[in-house]
């Protein structure tokens, strides 16, 4: 019997990869939240999913303004991104209580970051045993939730 990896976001970025044009933070902070996976706004700063995550729930926080260097965001800003991730903690626990988290900003290419021209903090919730075999020997991630739904629900608690 053929098993399947069901990951439909997944071909939709493969698909149009290289037509990417426009910064996603600047296009999901002007755009309709569910389509963009937007699941809270504050005034300087916001939440959404990662179309492509490393767990159920990954979030990611990033100002409204497009910067690049994170020295550049306002006080303001910084302290909106950081509380908006402690909120993103609080609300992971309630609705999938994992063991752990990582955080992290990627600035600069050589440190990791897929989009260098707008910062952005990860929320990445873990659970022990999340690792496995899949994304070593296949390039695959295993998520046991559709993004739409992970919205909803994480949308709902904020």
């Amino acid at each position: 019997m053929a098993k399947q990896l069901w990951a439909p976001w997944r071909l939709e970025y493969m698909a149009h990869a290289d037509e990417e044009t426009g910064c996603v933070f600047c296009d999901a902070a002007a755009g309709d939240d569910a389509e963009r996976l937007v699941v809270h706004r504050g005034e300087h700063a916001f939440v959404l999913l990662n179309k492509f995550p490393y767990a159920s729930g990954h979030l990611m926080v990033a100002a409204y303004r497009h910067v690049g260097d994170f020295a550049e965001l306002t006080d303001e800003e910084a302290l909106e991104v950081h509380r908006l991730a402690s909120r993103g903690l609080a609300v992971l626990a309630g609705v999938y209580e994992p063991q752990g988290y990582n955080l992290g900003w990627n600035l600069g290419r050589v440190a990791g970051a897929g989009i260098v021209d707008h910062v952005h903090l990860h929320v990445v919730p873990r659970w022990a045993g999340d690792t496995n075999f899949m994304p070593v020997l296949a390039d695959v991630k295993v998520l046991p939730e559709h993004l739409d739904e992970t919205r909803r629900k994480l949308a709902q608690e904020f």
